[in-house]
């Protein structure tokens, strides 16, 4: 097994949760999600960041609306829904519980059947 592969299914499985997190701190255009995810060592590519914002729009989690740009064409900036901002609420709690099941579970010494 390799290890790359391993850590890339870790990555697809917080995925979804980052980029709500970061639209529940503002509004934001898929440039601007990339380079969060990118900034925090979370890479991800355009041909899979497209497919999941489109995922999260119809299941009604956050929409978009376009806007005008100085620097070229407009931009499409998504925006969390109510649903997304009751969604991600029930994350956060998921997520801390996990992180610390996660954390109990590999800061504990196993005991040996003897």
């Amino acid at each position: 097994m390799k290890i790359e592969n391993t850590k890339a299914q870790m990555r697809k499985g917080v995925l979804e949760y980052c980029i709500l997190s970061i639209l529940k701190n503002g509004d934001a255009y898929t440039s601007e999600i990339l380079s969060t995810l990118k900034s925090a060592e979370m890479i991800v590519v355009e041909g899979t960041i497209y497919p999941l914002l489109t995922r999260l729009k119809n299941a009604a989690l956050l929409t978009y609306r376009w806007e005008e740009s100085t620097s070229g064409p407009p931009r499409k900036y998504y925006v969390l829904t109510e649903n997304g901002a009751l969604f991600i609420k029930e994350l956060d709690r998921t997520w801390s519980n996990l992180v610390n099941a996660v954390h109990q579970v590999t800061s504990t010494k196993t005991s040996t059947n003897e």
